[in-house]
């Protein structure tokens, strides 16, 4: 059986082995600490600097609690002087993006880490060979391949790839299908707004195709109830009359005894 390479092979020696590790730990405390600290500059109050003409619209909007001199300088270029317009001070209270945050914090350490994974497999293909890194199949038997036996095989021959793999599935899915549907429950609320009329008239169609066919439905049972009745009458009525004719063509046994 072939010596199959791992990163022990690759990198020989305990100091090496110490330094690595001692590295990654660094390097994936101080990814969740950037991730958390970028998390929570997207928290807390934002305020914005808007200007109001004299119809009240807004014309301009800048963030922060001021504008600067090269943003009213511009201002005054566009719309004329800074101190005849109205201005006034919004604010928006953010939470923290605790989906986001979450999704961040566990699916890019994973994705790096398949990624090096990937890229170290690579290197000891192009340096040790595919030959390096193919073991022999174990024999087994059938029975341990088939029902429960094959599935705790299977079971074991998953590795931390395959878990990593589907982590990032997870993460991908919990941080993609609920923007998915914000957006499209945004956008389905809009154009429910802007275009009512045709809804509404749209809703009155399917509903009344709805009754209809429930209407259709109802006919169609009472139909066949009435038709399953009539073919049940019909058949008691056969049976009844082969039942008469089958009694008229027996012999009488009182007759024949009151005969001399």
């Amino acid at each position: 059986m072939s010596h199959k390479v791992g990163l022990l092979d690759v990198f020989e020696g305990k100091q090496y082995q110490k330094v690595i590790l001692l590295v990654s730990v660094l390097a994936f405390l101080l990814l969740e600490l950037l991730i958390f600290m970028a998390a929570a500059g997207q928290a807390g109050t934002r305020s914005r600097l808007v200007v109001l003409d004299t119809s009240g619209n807004k014309i301009f909007e800048t963030s922060g609690t001021t504008a600067t001199k090269y943003q009213q300088f511009e201002f005054e270029n566009n719309y004329g002087p800074w101190a005849n317009y109205q201005k006034k001070l919004e604010s928006d209270s953010l939470p923290f993006p605790f989906r986001a945050w979450l999704s961040a914090a566990v699916g890019i350490p994973v994705g790096l880490t398949l990624l090096v994974a990937f890229l170290v497999r690579i290197y000891i293909a192009l340096m040790y060979g595919d030959e390096w890194g193919k073991g022999e199949e174990p024999d087994e038997p059938l029975e341990k391949r088939q029902g429960l036996g094959g599935f705790f095989n299977a079971f074991q021959r998953v590795t931390v790839f395959h878990i990593g793999f589907f982590t990032v599935i997870g993460v991908l899915l919990f941080w993609i299908v609920p923007n998915f549907l914000q957006d499209f429950a945004r956008i389905s609320a809009a154009a429910v707004q802007d275009y009512k009329w045709f809804f509404l008239g749209a809703s009155i169609f399917l509903a009344v195709i709805i009754t209809w066919v429930i209407y259709l439905r109802y006919r169609l049972s009472k139909q066949m109830l009435e038709n399953q009745l009539h073919v049940e009458k019909y058949r008691l009525e056969t049976q009844l009359l082969a039942h008469r004719e089958t009694a008229g063509f027996l012999p009488n046994p009182l007759k024949e005894a009151e005969e001399p």
